[in-house]
């Protein structure tokens, strides 16, 4: 702000008096994984919901990394069934990207497509009821997706852990950090690391050998 003030407005200030104060380190990152039969347990009870649009949500966030906000918002026009991929125009950091489609990302995804009771004033594939002149807005999943995790008896899960999850996944796979950023998005490659806290007993086998 006050770097602003001075390069760009010339309030006449003489210097930064923030300049030199020390930032905070930044916090512990988050590393939730889905725990023993945690994620048959928390698909079944999306499943179980009326409305089919949690289950294929919840599923694409574990299978492709894609962000709430991204998945909700995603038209018909960013995905490309042939290439198997998905085009995203506008994501958290302010840069394009695109997605490609693990085999259950993908077959999810064209379950959706398929959706036969579909509203045909949008182009949105999760669209929620219409707002206030008319206009839907992307489908919201905030509480049916605290009812799944009560039904389903999990603590501690948010949503964005799936997104943790599906990074995690795809380093185990053996996917470069390069890779695993060009599919989340991840710029900084000590962000992506924060979310790559894989299994020790992963890494116990991969070390026995030496």
């Amino acid at each position: 702000m006050y770097t602003i003030a001075i390069k760009e407005w010339s309030l006449g200030l003489v210097a930064n008096p923030v300049l030199n104060v020390r930032k905070p380190s930044p916090g512990q990152g988050r590393n939730r994984r889905l725990r023993d039969d945690e994620e048959q347990r928390l698909l079944k009870a999306c499943d179980a919901h009326s409305n089919p649009f949690l289950g294929w949500i919840v599923r694409i966030a574990l299978y492709s990394a894609m962000r709430k906000s991204e998945i909700t918002s995603l038209t018909r026009e960013q995905i490309n069934l042939e290439r198997r991929t998905v085009f995203l125009p506008d994501t958290k950091n302010n840069s394009v990207r695109t997605v490609p489609l693990t085999d259950k990302a993908y077959t999810t995804i064209k379950e959706a497509l398929s959706h036969p009771i579909r509203p045909i004033d949008t182009n949105l594939v999760f669209a929620g009821e219409p707002g206030k002149g008319g206009k839907r807005k992307p489908y919201v999943i905030n509480k049916v997706w605290a009812q799944a995790m009560e039904r389903a008896e999990i603590t501690g899960l948010r949503f964005h852990d799936l997104r943790h999850e599906a990074t995690s996944r795809f380093v185990e796979a053996g996917l470069s950090d390069q890779e695993v950023a060009s599919i989340t998005g991840h710029k900084s490659m000590q962000m992506l690391r924060r979310y790559t806290h894989l299994r020790s007993e992963d890494l116990v086998s991969k070390i026995s050998k030496i």
